[in-house]
């Protein structure tokens, strides 16, 4: 049999149609985030000086968050520092510079036993007085921020520890509340109610620490919650700190979850970090084991708040700033720890994959 023979011109111009065939674009690779895996807005405290000051900050915040909850620039020392002398520069700053990368504000916070000015502590005036006071703070701080952020945490921390009452300065003076003393019990309610009529759109939260691990002060608190919100009190949702280390109880977690999501008030985990170092040990070393422990716990929580929270009541999980290098917890306990997912080179500890992992489907 006679072979054909293909003319080297022509297998040469053969070969160039083949190659010049346009070959099936390539599918683009998502970039993986934790604000690309969540299915709720991921977020972190922040402050402006760390903003301003370091590009390596910056950058892991507007690639890994779509929400930030301001760290000390609303409270009211800082933005009323004076009577009738208002701040909002800091405040204004990060204000803008979440609308410039697209991320939500929730704001913290309004009415706070702790962080108040000299004035306010030393205040004289009769009830009329002090009501005055508490309402123009409000509505001035929150009509200054109308529309600009989602989001406030109305009320901080009223609740006390050991019983589930309210702050009381006239009963417990270290560790009591100058608002439930000179305003009566029901200031709470009317704190909602000044907000919501400054800023009709942003949601209400009541914000408090202990669930996961205070039965009592649970129950307290959503007795408080449902209580303002049977009575037609403006309130959104409830914020869940979550300050918490490696041995935190997994049931106590879940339990609280579970009680908070039954109000149908949204949930929101407000301040999480996971401490390492609860003993106070000089001499720790954050040893893989602890690594792999703390990871697993931010993935638990991830998780069974998923699990736990109707996704139309989950308003995210924001942790109390996102680099070892900015937390709270060293300086103030004075001692080691290693408490949130990156490290204080923002690089990714287990923790961060941790948490991914807890967010995915």
């Amino acid at each position: 049999m006679r072979k054909t023979v293909i003319p080297l011109v022509i297998w040469y111009s053969l070969a160039l149609i083949t190659s010049c065939k346009k070959k099936p674009a390539a599918e683009p690779q998502q970039f993986i985030t934790l604000q690309s895996t969540a299915s709720f807005p991921m977020g972190s405290a922040v402050n402006s000086p760390r903003i301003k000051g370091s590009y390596y900050y910056q950058g892991t915040l507007t690639t890994e968050y779509n929400s930030i909850t301001p760290d000390y620039e609303l409270k009211f020392d800082w933005t009323e520092p004076q009577n009738g002398v208002y701040n909002y520069t800091d405040g204004d700053f990060l204000v803008a510079f979440a609308a410039q990368h697209h991320i939500r504000v929730h704001a913290h916070n309004l009415i706070w036993h702790q962080a108040l000015p000299n004035w306010v502590i030393n205040f004289q005036g009769d009830s009329v007085a002090w009501e005055n006071l508490f309402k123009t703070h409000i509505e001035s701080e929150a009509a200054h921020y109308k529309g600009q952020v989602a989001s406030w945490d109305v009320v901080n921390e009223a609740i006390r520890d050991d019983d589930g009452t309210l702050r009381n300065q006239d009963v417990n003076p270290g560790d009591g509340s100058i608002w439930r003393r000179h305003l009566g019990p029901d200031y709470i309610a009317r704190a909602f109610q000044y907000a919501h009529e400054a800023d009709p759109q942003a949601l209400l939260f009541y914000n408090d620490y202990g669930q996961e691990w205070n039965s009592v002060k649970l129950d307290s608190m959503i007795a408080l919650v449902v209580g303002l919100k049977n009575r037609g009190v403006p309130i959104s949702g409830i914020g869940m700190q979550m300050h918490i280390d490696i041995n935190a109880d997994n049931a106590g977690i879940t339990t609280a979850l579970k009680k908070l999501a039954a109000t149908g008030l949204k949930v929101h985990i407000s301040e999480l970090d996971i401490s390492v170092n609860p003993g106070n040990d000089p001499n720790i070393v954050f040893t893989s084991a602890l690594q792999i422990a703390q990871a697993g716990k931010f993935q638990f929580i991830a998780e069974t708040y998923r699990a736990t929270v109707p996704a139309a009541q989950q308003y995210g999980i924001t942790t109390w700033e996102f680099s070892d290098a900015d937390s709270w917890i060293p300086a103030f306990f004075h001692r080691k720890d290693w408490p949130l997912s990156f490290d204080s080179l923002y690089k990714k500890k287990p923790a961060y994959y941790g948490l991914l992992k807890g967010l995915k489907d």
